[in-house]
């Protein structure tokens, strides 16, 4: 995030985000995937067998799925192109912001991760490239058995617990292609895990940033919850636009355990040459509580659906999310629901914005199992269209398979309302005021659920871009 703390007032600009540094990095993979990259990547990580062998399994099954044809059209993306795997002129983990390199450290200074770190978090990892070149937990934390580690690191420290949960139950490599590809190319990322009853009062964060031309990332987050304990996750990300395509295919697993509750807010702003195809899911287990708050702004195409499975009973699940999509953008995005248990519930509000011929889909699903009696679901989509040449649909799929149960949908889709602009400019204010005032009511419903900072950056991004600020 760029902030600057004046008298209250945070201001917040785009240019930060499209600036690139000098690419410096000690090893960069051949362009393209194959089992000698998939080989490199496990051996520059010094990993043991098995996780190579995960690796390959992932490889393997990539090769075998089809590209999906559902949804936005993907097949602009030349994965020949790609580097999987680019190690930056940097310390690993560093603890300490003066460790890191001053290019890389000035960058993540214009974001406002060190400072936000300071006043609001109880611990930070950054991300550049494939590597995590910061990362510190608060020693309060640290000594309540709070793990907060980058994911490399986590499988040495921890391999008997992230070789149990590492895209097994949650995330199965077989769940579709770019999934399958993750599991072969992953690199860096975050784990955490939170002792039983343990409540973190404040939120960690991991911020990922990529830099060089026709890169990609594939960073994973572990998220545990151990029975009774609380945590709030966030995570921003961003790269500068280049011509050449980029590609980030990062997974997020979190496991919710008995009586658990966690927050996950992202606020994705990838540059618009980046495909964002991204995979998050979490397992919920007895009265636990899974939280998403999503904002999507940047990237050429997104494809992204937040996933739930309610495994306990009682266990529940909230959604809020907000899509931008402006010229030659197409954000799919949406959320999926399994009511596996008894007396589970799903509650999903989804915003999508259009402008300039972009393209905002909502693409969700609710699934209430035969058994899930009690079971309890409402969904909401609304999309809006800022002008006459953009396009917002909807494409809800549910499947009950239980009578007693409660489930509704309802989706609205319109433009921004004459009446409305006609009051509010006879009010003095201009018509790009009223519209930025229309849609920043619109998106009231996702912005408040958002720490300060993040509000005020996720208002701010979206007032640029209807102020066309950014092509």
């Amino acid at each position: 995030m760029q902030t600057e703390i004046r008298e209250k007032e945070i201001l917040v600009t785009r240019e930060v985000y499209d600036v690139s540094n000098k690419e410096d990095l000690t090893f960069k993979s051949k362009p393209g995937i194959n089992e000698e990259v998939v080989r490199e990547i496990s051996k520059h990580k010094q990993e043991p067998e098995w996780m190579l062998q995960k690796r390959l399994i992932g490889l393997r099954v990539f090769n075998e799925l089809p590209t999906p044809i559902w949804g936005p059209n993907i097949l602009d993306l030349d994965l020949s192109k790609i580097h999987f795997f680019m190690r930056p002129n940097a310390k690993s983990n560093a603890e300490n912001w003066a460790e890191v390199p001053e290019d890389i450290r000035k960058t993540y200074e214009k974001l406002g991760i060190p400072e936000a770190e300071r006043i609001a978090l109880a611990g930070t990892g950054a991300q550049y490239e494939s590597e995590v070149v910061y990362h510190k937990l608060k020693e309060q934390w640290e000594k309540l058995g709070v793990i907060f580690l980058d994911f490399d690191e986590a499988v040495k420290k921890h391999p008997e617990i992230v070789r149990k949960y590492f895209m097994n139950s949650c995330v199965p490599i077989r769940l579709h292609k770019f999934a399958a590809l993750h599991a072969a190319v992953n690199s860096g990322g975050t784990f955490i895990y939170v002792p039983k009853n343990v409540k973190i009062d404040m939120p960690l964060q991991a911020y990922f940033r990529m830099n060089a031309r026709s890169g990609g990332q594939f960073e994973h987050t572990l998220i545990i919850a151990d029975e009774g304990s609380e945590i709030h996750y966030i995570e921003g990300c961003s790269a500068p636009r280049y011509i050449e395509n980029s590609l980030h295919a990062g997974c997020v697993e979190i496991h919710v355990l008995k009586n658990a509750r966690v927050r996950y807010s992202s606020i994705e702003n990838w540059s618009r040459n980046t495909y964002n195809l991204n995979t998050k899911r979490a397992i919920v287990y007895e009265n636990g509580i899974m939280e998403w708050v999503n904002g999507n702004l940047g990237s050429r195409v997104t494809m992204l659906y937040p996933c739930s499975v309610l495994r306990g009973k009682g266990a529940r699940t909230d959604y809020l999310g907000i899509a931008y999509a402006g010229q030659e953008q197409h954000q799919d995005t949406g959320c999926k629901v399994y009511h596996l248990a008894p007396n589970t519930s799903s509650n999903i509000i989804s915003k999508g914005i259009s402008k300039n011929g972009g393209i905002s889909s909502y693409r969700g699903l609710v699934e209430i199992k035969k058994g899930a009696i009690g079971s309890k679901s409402s969904t909401r989509c609304d999309g809006l269209m800022l002008d006459d040449i953009s396009k917002s649909t909807t494409f809800p799929s549910m499947n009950v398979q239980e009578s007693d149960v409660t489930a509704s949908h309802e989706a609205a889709v319109g433009k921004v309302g004459e009446d409305q602009l006609f009051y509010l400019m006879s009010r003095g204010l201009s018509e790009s005021e009223a519209t930025k005032l229309i849609v920043s009511g619109f998106i009231e419903p996702i912005v408040k659920e958002l720490p300060l900072e993040y509000a005020v950056e996720l208002n701010r991004l979206i007032e640029l871009e209807i102020e066309n600020s950014v092509c």
